[in-house]
């Protein structure tokens, strides 16, 4: 029954409009956030993720990312590539998406620059049409039966060219930074709405900022400790959402705490641990779900890694003063 109902739900926002899913450790994701972090950090790095959205409603949603990205210093410049796919309703709906970044950075002075980001990929969608159950498949008796008067769609895949473009501004204290993703609009619709395909991804807008409090300083052999108090607010077609708390460095080990608000309902409380040895860092978080939700949904996994390639010695050397060490939490 709950596979019926995520069918039916899954159906009817697909044939409406769609979301991006949006990672509650966004900063261990920052190239979906904004294209202007390619080459924030001085050295070479990636990084992966897992979330399972809702684990109370049977995959109700599971999406995976992986991400590279590198600093070409001569160029005041940096390159991305992001590879993120997407399952709702338990593979019913797919969405898998891959594009290539690159981000010029423009030294105001030495306590001011400016990250400018641009990001083509492709995204293609596919419904699994043999999954979904509707309403004439229903015997009130004898259960699901198998024959339905629905008519598939001509195609079960569509795929479209993706464009996005960002900006960061930091200083030796704080970053703010802004987005647009979906620039061209791209229709991946494949459900008819009106006898049209479905309309086009909506423009995503993202505001995100914070800064760094300075703890205890690190060297070598020891992490540096710092509190990043930040936010991120999304937009997208009618959806928004307010991410507000803080990340924590604390020598080896990570942590943090969030308030996520959708302005239509409080949404979750996000609780994130975790550790970095050496060039690996790992965290784990919990979305305590306190919508109308509670109690049923089973909340909300996600599980990171990352790993930056600092420890060689001549990048050490050529570190300069940087600007990125206000977005400390990112790296």
């Amino acid at each position: 029954m709950r596979k019926l109902f995520a069918a039916l739900f899954l159906l009817a926002g697909f044939a409406a409009q769609a979301q991006d899913p949006i990672f509650s450790q966004f900063y261990a994701m920052p190239l979906q956030i904004n294209p202007g972090f390619a080459g924030s950090a001085i050295a070479p790095r990636m990084g992966a993720a897992y979330r399972n959205q809702w684990s109370g409603f049977n995959n109700a949603y599971r999406t995976y990312s992986l991400f590279y990205e590198q600093s070409l210093e001569r160029l005041n410049s940096g390159i991305g590539f992001n590879l993120e796919g997407d399952n709702a309703g338990d593979g019913i709906l797919r969405t898998t998406r891959f594009s290539a970044i690159y981000a010029y950075r423009l030294n105001v002075n030495d306590h001011w620059a400016i990250k400018l980001g641009m990001e083509a990929g492709a995204q293609q969608t596919h419904l699994d049409w043999q999954k979904l159950i509707f309403p004439d498949q229903i015997d009130p008796i004898g259960g699901v039966g198998n024959g339905t008067d629905e008519v598939p769609p001509e195609f079960a895949s569509r795929a479209q060219l993706d464009i996005s473009a960002g900006m960061l501004v930091l200083s030796e204290r704080f970053y703010l930074g802004v987005a647009l993703k979906h620039l061209n609009t791209p229709n991946d619709g494949i459900l008819l709405v009106n006898d049209n395909l479905s309309r086009g991804l909506p423009l995503r807008y993202t505001l995100h900022g914070g800064t760094e409090l300075f703890v205890k300083k690190g060297n070598k052999l020891k992490h540096t400790s710092f509190i990043s108090p930040n936010f991120l607010f999304v937009s997208q077609g009618p959806y928004q959402q307010l991410n507000v708390g803080a990340y924590l460095g604390l020598g080896p080990f990570i942590g943090g705490g969030w308030y996520r608000h959708t302005f239509r309902n409080a949404d979750a409380v996000i609780l994130l641990a975790g550790f970095r040895e050496g060039i690996f860092k790992m965290g784990l978080s919990y979305d305590l779900t306190v919508s109308g939700l509670a109690g049923r949904s089973g909340g909300t996994y996600e599980l990171t890694l990352g790993i930056l390639f600092d420890q060689n010695e001549n990048l050490h050397k050529k570190k300069r003063r940087d600007l990125n060490d206000c977005i400390r939490m990112f790296q």
